[in-house]
């Protein structure tokens, strides 16, 4: 069987820009059993409400959601189990300090195969604010239509 190359995504947060400022990013290993590898090659997986921590000095993915192999029989593993991530020790002991600030939270991002390995992306966040969110929104609009303008002129419409 030829090896696994490239990225291939299973999984996005895609809330969790539009809810925090992401401040810094962070690739990380999953420790994972034989069905929860089986179930994200089908791409079954979900990071919402998923969140990471770290304790005793080691890292680990609360809440994501990665649900039971249908051919798995009674060896199959539990969807909402907290897995432990793979990370360098001093990456650990920088996110250990960072999160001791206040208003700081670990959340995923994206959880992919890279090279046949799955990894998750995690960001060092902070909590947006209802006025935050609809800045970002219009600066975001604001960028969408300077865009098409310009578009439209290069087709020469306007």
């Amino acid at each position: 069987m030829p090896k696994e190359t490239g990225r291939k995504l299973i999984a996005q947060n895609k809330k969790a820009r539009h809810d925090y400022a992401i401040e810094d990013v962070f690739e990380a290993g999953l420790v994972l059993v034989g069905t929860e590898v089986k179930s994200l090659r089908a791409g079954r997986a979900s990071l919402v409400d998923a969140y990471a921590t770290v304790k005793d000095g080691e890292a680990w993915l609360h809440n994501a959601h990665i649900p039971e192999y249908d051919l798995g029989t009674w060896t199959n593993h539990v969807p909402r189990r907290p897995r432990k991530l793979l990370l360098h020790r001093h990456e650990i002991l920088r996110l250990g300090g960072k999160l001791k600030e206040s208003g700081l939270a670990l959340v995923p991002l994206q959880m992919y195969f890279l090279d046949g390995r799955a990894k998750v992306e995690i960001a060092l966040a902070r909590g947006k604010k209802a006025y935050d969110k609809r800045q970002s929104m219009a600066t975001r609009d604001a960028a969408r239509e300077v865009s098409r303008e310009l578009g439209r002129r290069a087709k020469g419409m306007s």
